[in-house]
């Protein structure tokens, strides 16, 4: 019978935290904007470049099977992609 051990990775542990806090950045601006259904403040071009690193980084992470950088892209993309689709139709 094999005996299962549980060993805690300092590092990863850190990285799946990074991952979470970056996962959650654009949650309140999300919240925000659909509350108000107002995006006039956000730069149409700022959300293009967060679109672009988020694609590139989730390539990366996949390619280097990186988890926590996996996730947080993920999540980045997501949000910045409603963002996006909240500027293309809210009104001004």
């Amino acid at each position: 019978m094999e005996i299962i051990t549980l060993e805690f990775d300092w590092l990863e542990a850190l990285g799946l935290f990074g991952a979470f806090l970056t996962a959650i950045t654009f949650i309140p601006q999300v919240i925000k904007a659909w509350q108000t259904k107002s995006v006039g403040d956000l730069s149409l071009w700022m959300i293009m470049i967060v679109v672009t690193s988020g694609v590139v980084w989730l390539i990366y992470g996949i390619g280097n099977g990186l988890l926590p950088v996996i996730i947080a892209n993920s999540a980045v993309l997501v949000m910045v992609l409603v963002l996006l689709y909240f500027k293309l139709t809210f009104k001004k």
